[in-house]
């Protein structure tokens, strides 16, 4: 395989890189930053932006495999950079690669693409679910324009699968460990209320592995050709016991405060509305969109990737959490 890996250096970018590389394949990688680190390990790595035509050609340029990793995350920003960088980004790399005669594309994507613009429980869907009228983020929004078009590109030149990993999470420089943990330390978290909702979390490694079973089954009619797929360790859980068994492998002591879900959602709508005023790219330390996550269920079926995939998750998370522990002791700290 001649892979080509876009946000090869982030958090499960890397994951990815890794695993082609163990599977002997030829890897490059396209990102914004430098990572000489990669390059030690035999990684070609190119420097730009998937939404440059230029860029996006060169990259693609010899490749066999598209691993479209790359992506404007967060909750909060300016709609026309998520625009650029999830759907002008994946629209630009889709042309490319056709015209370099890529034969598989696997894209990246998210639940959130099917969370309902008005907040409530998602317990247990599987991909049969709709895109909703409204997002919930510009986030949502765009990869899920985003994923339309992946889809929408699968034909018999170039296969194309979308995967959905929720929350990946594992040792290494996660988002959203760090915020966790970090929050943690300054003693700036809460719980809202009496709420301790079920969730899913995917562990990176497993993440990984499905986006290689992806590639490896793709193919003009396969099963799994031009449909997306939700990901997870199949075993939702109470949302603060996750957090508490992320803190407790930093090192840390368990969530005990509260607010009430009124106070939280009357400061997150202040906190929005400064930010907003004062022209603040940062995010707020909390908006409405995390205080719904924090309040409602969101767990998915994954019975589809199981049987088109052939995907297994092999770590618990409690296996996950003693690796975690063991990278705090170490790098982590």
């Amino acid at each position: 395989m001649k892979a080509l890996v876009t946000g090869g250096g982030g958090f499960l970018g890397r994951a990815i890189v890794r695993l082609l590389l163990a599977k002997g394949a030829q890897v490059r990688t396209l990102s914004r930053g430098d990572y000489p680190d990669l390059r030690g390990l035999g990684v070609e790595c190119l420097r730009g932006s998937v939404a440059d035509p230029a860029a996006a050609a060169e990259a693609c340029r010899g490749s066999d495999t598209v691993f479209h990793v790359a992506a404007k995350v967060g909750m909060w920003g300016r709609y026309e950079d998520f625009h650029r960088d999830n759907v002008t980004g994946t629209e630009t790399l889709l042309a490319a690669a056709k015209e370099a005669g890529v034969s598989k594309f696997v894209f990246t994507s998210t639940p959130s693409v099917v969370y309902p613009g008005g907040g409530g429980d998602v317990e247990g869907w599987n991909e049969s679910a709709p895109y909703p009228a409204r997002f919930d983020s510009f986030y949502a929004e765009t990869k899920a324009a985003a994923e339309r078009l992946v889809l929408a590109a699968d034909s018999p030149g170039m296969s194309t699968v979308s995967l959905r990993p929720h929350l990946v999470w594992g040792p290494g420089r996660d988002h959203m460990i760090s915020t966790i943990v970090a929050r943690g330390r300054a003693g700036r978290l809460r719980r809202v209320g009496a709420f301790n909702k079920l969730i899913d979390v995917t562990y990176v490694e497993d993440a990984a592995a499905a986006h290689w079973l992806a590639a490896e089954r793709l193919a003009p009619g396969a099963a799994c050709a031009g449909k997306a797929y939700f990901l997870s360790q199949g075993d939702p859980r109470p949302n603060w016991d996750i957090v508490n068994m992320i803190l407790a492998a930093a090192g840390l002591p368990p969530v005990t405060g509260s607010v009430p879900y009124a106070a939280a959602r009357a400061a997150a709508a202040v906190l929005e509305t400064a930010w907003r005023l004062a022209r603040v790219s940062s995010e707020p330390p909390l908006t409405r969109f995390v205080l719904q996550q924090l309040t409602t269920a969101h767990w998915f079926d994954i019975t589809a990737a199981r049987r088109d995939l052939g995907y297994a998750p092999s770590v618990t998370i409690e296996q996950g959490m003693e690796k975690l522990k063991e990278w705090f002791s170490s790098a982590g700290k």
